[in-house]
């Protein structure tokens, strides 16, 4: 179906019930929602800037990111980017996956950025906040404009994503790849379709996903396989981790990048009540781990490393922890409340991390 016609303002409109726009989001072209994404609204701004300096203080291998979208239809219930909504008066739950600001003008505004005197080409990752491969890509297709921006200004890029939608764009980025350093990286946490659905509902499937590795993997980019969260007692035994490297491997993955579930507030909240609703079996275990820290215990982290890695070698797979940890984060967050200039709400987000 067509968008046009299906705009929508403070009031509701016939079979439109319940969708005000956000009336006072800075740079609000018009609202927008359509049958093809049932309870999702997307909000179409302006932005004043794409590029998003990481903070000094990270322990991330790049300086800058964009996001071309705040808020995401795969509604992962664990996803750690669900607090940066609540910059926008809107709730880490529902909202995040239901009410999708889109900057339409971000390739523009990018390309703008890249050609100042001051850009110096440093790395730009993708993916670092929500999923720039959401199904609105589809519809919005800001990721071609994005790219070609970055491999005209000499800029190294990395994506990283859930979406198979990417295989649209592996032409473009095999172009980009013959100019500037082109990183691909594809997160899947889940192997078990009925789990996929219950905690990544707007997600494809695992299958789906490795198919992506593979396209990406015969047009010769060495992808990287996030395989993380890592959930206890829901993805963590050693079967369930045998199966998912071995499919992985098969899929032409170069390596894979692990670690444990970390519960940040706003996705903290949403996730425990998601463990009562689904598995009250495990709530006691859950909040015994979560209730008063965003990370699994430090024994739990080692114990699945010193049963992950064995397995990685069986399966020829390089691999690498997650490197974002707890005490780098403090780190972090004493230099950001050091930070006395507060960027706009529209930009704002927290120090990127890894899905």
């Amino acid at each position: 179906m067509r968008w046009s016609g299906q705009e929508i303002s403070g009031e509701t409109t016939s079979g439109q019930e319940d969708a005000p726009a956000l009336v006072g989001l800075s740079g609000l072209v018009r609202s927008v929602r359509t049958p093809e994404f049932q309870g999702v609204t997307f909000h179409e701004v302006t932005a004043k800037s794409a590029l998003n300096r990481v903070p000094p203080a990270s322990s991330m291998p790049f300086e800058w990111t964009v996001n071309p979208y705040r808020g995401c239809s795969h509604a992962c219930v664990y996803c750690f980017a669900r607090s940066t909504h609540r910059y926008l008066d809107l709730d880490a739950g529902a909202d995040f996956d239901q009410q999708v600001i889109v900057k339409v003008n971000v390739a523009d505004v990018l390309r703008a950025e890249l050609r100042k005197r001051t850009w110096n080409r440093s790395h730009v990752a993708l993916g670092t906040n929500t999923d720039p491969y959401q199904r609105a890509e589809g519809r919005y297709g800001l990721m071609p404009g994005i790219i070609s921006a970055l491999a005209d200004s000499g800029t190294p890029l990395s994506v990283l994503t859930k979406g198979t939608l990417l295989r649209r764009d592996l032409p473009l980025l095999s172009e980009a790849a013959e100019r500037v350093p082109v990183d691909l990286s594809m997160s899947i946490a889940v192997f078990d379709d009925e789990l996929q659905k219950a905690i990544e509902p707007g997600t494809p499937s695992a299958a789906a996903r490795l198919a992506t590795v593979r396209a990406a993997a015969d047009r010769g980019f060495s992808v990287s396989v996030f395989l993380m969260p890592i959930m206890p007692w829901l993805t963590d035994s050693d079967a369930q981790l045998d199966e998912a490297l071995a499919r992985i491997a098969e899929a032409g993955a170069a390596r894979v990048v692990y670690g444990a579930l970390h519960l940040r507030p706003g996705a903290k909240e949403w996730f425990l009540e998601w463990i009562e609703r689904e598995h009250p079996e495990l709530a006691t275990g859950y909040r015994r781990f979560y209730q008063h820290a965003s990370y699994a215990p430090a024994s739990y982290r080692k114990n699945l490393a010193r049963r992950i890695e064995p397995l990685l070698q069986r399966h020829g797979l390089n691999s690498r922890e997650d490197e974002d940890q707890p005490e780098q984060r403090r780190r972090a967050a004493g230099a950001a409340q050091r930070v006395t200039a507060a960027p706009s709400a529209l930009d704002l987000a927290p120090q990127p991390a890894l899905f």
